[in-house]
């Protein structure tokens, strides 16, 4: 069996308060092979974000990682030195941030912002060389490179999250970390963004993690999908078992949340979990 690019083994991150530390990941144990998608999917706080910044090692504090072990190719990330684990960051593993309006700074062209990360890992390229590197990453996530010329906000949401995209894979990393890539934007341009990820994706060769809340968009792009709730994997499994049989009570409700045409009752919010945790927490406490 191939050896999994990614590894997170017993992972707890926490951020004292003066109650007591809140578990915010709490023992989550997964692996990613290589080229796969895995769909990291939960209500909103349930860990995923922090999973996601856990990895990266850019968990601030007061927050910090306790315990754990994140194996990227076999290394173990939290050994690594600062230096070290800067050059690992967008040339062996990037992140692509929910909400590219944030992720852009908004005074500076798109060109230096793309350069910077080549800079930063010491690609030292001739003006000509660069301008054929950045018009190169803009066509492979299906911009003109006339768009380098350009501030963040002459681009449109779904423009900027792909110079995003762009800039995850400048140096052709190995993992790509897509946090809600298309929160914000509209249901075509989420289409549009997604086939992008899944092109950059295929012609690299990278694993994908998938972070978000929209069943939907999981069906159409993971391979596996992975259920958090409050902190913790309450299910991994193969999507098509996820949706046609779900095994845990946290992930037949979110199943439950979803509008369908097939059947008729009451609609569930997403937060249901939350409202009614008082009749639900007994039965998911048993259920792991």
């Amino acid at each position: 069996m191939t050896r999994p690019i990614l590894e997170v083994e017993d992972l707890h991150v926490h951020f004292p308060t003066p109650r007591g530390p809140v578990k915010a990941v709490d023992g989550v144990s997964f692996a990613l092979q290589p080229g796969e998608r895995l769909g990291l999917i939960g209500e909103s706080g349930s860990g995923k974000s922090t999973i996601a910044l856990a990895v990266m090692r850019l968990i601030k504090p007061p927050g910090e990682i306790v315990t754990g072990r994140i194996l990227l190719d076999g290394t173990d990330l939290l050994d690594l030195s600062e230096e070290e684990m800067r050059r690992r960051r967008l040339s062996e593993i990037a992140l692509v941030t929910q909400g590219a309006m944030n992720s852009l700074n908004p005074v500076i062209r798109i060109r230096p912002q793309l350069m910077d990360g080549l800079q930063a890992h010491g690609f030292r390229l001739s003006n000509q060389g660069a301008e054929a590197r950045l018009a190169e990453l803009l066509q492979s996530v299906e911009l003109e490179p006339e768009v380098a010329d350009l501030f963040p906000h002459q681009l449109s949401g779904g423009m900027k999250q792909r110079v995003c995209i762009a800039t995850a894979i400048s140096l052709k990393p190995k993992v790509i970390i897509a946090d809600e890539p298309t929160s914000a934007l509209d249901v075509v341009i989420q289409q549009r963004v997604m086939l992008t990820l899944r092109r950059v994706q295929d012609e690299l060769g990278a694993a994908v993690l998938l972070i978000g809340h929209d069943m939907g968009l999981m069906a159409q792009f993971a391979q596996r999908v992975a259920v958090m709730r409050a902190g913790q994997l309450v299910e991994v499994n193969s999507v098509q078992e996820i949706f046609a049989r779900p095994q845990h009570p946290y992930t037949r409700l979110l199943m439950e949340s979803l509008p369908s045409f097939e059947r008729t009752g009451t609609l569930l919010s997403r937060v249901v979990a939350r409202d009614a945790a008082a009749g639900l927490a007994m039965e998911i406490e048993t259920a792991r």
